[in-house]
């Protein structure tokens, strides 16, 4: 991937909807919806569809956030950690602002 790739991939991501659309959500949009959706464990199946991501995206997103310490895996779930918590408490804070 080049520098030009990866930077929009860090800027924004395009989520295509069925029927046409398109809805464009911020990196920490998208990590804290994953960290939502990890508060009390989830598999990849329902971080896909319940922050509504492909496959391929939420397999990046997960590997960040497990490597930032955001997130852990227990088996085949995935939970967020305190340090997760924390990050999505400060991000949910800032939106309101």
């Amino acid at each position: 991937m080049d520098n030009h790739h990866r930077w929009e991939w860090d800027k924004l991501t395009t989520i295509r909807l069925i029927g046409g659309g398109q809805i464009r959500r911020s990196k920490i949009d998208i990590t804290v919806d994953i960290l939502k959706v990890t508060m009390n464990g989830a598999k990849k199946t329902q971080i896909v569809y319940q922050a509504n991501l492909n496959h391929n995206l939420a397999k990046k997103y997960i590997v960040l956030l497990t490597n930032q310490d955001l997130i852990k895996q227990q088996e085949n779930i995935f939970v967020t950690t305190e340090k997760g918590r924390t990050y999505q408490e400060m991000a949910n804070r800032l939106k309101l602002e």
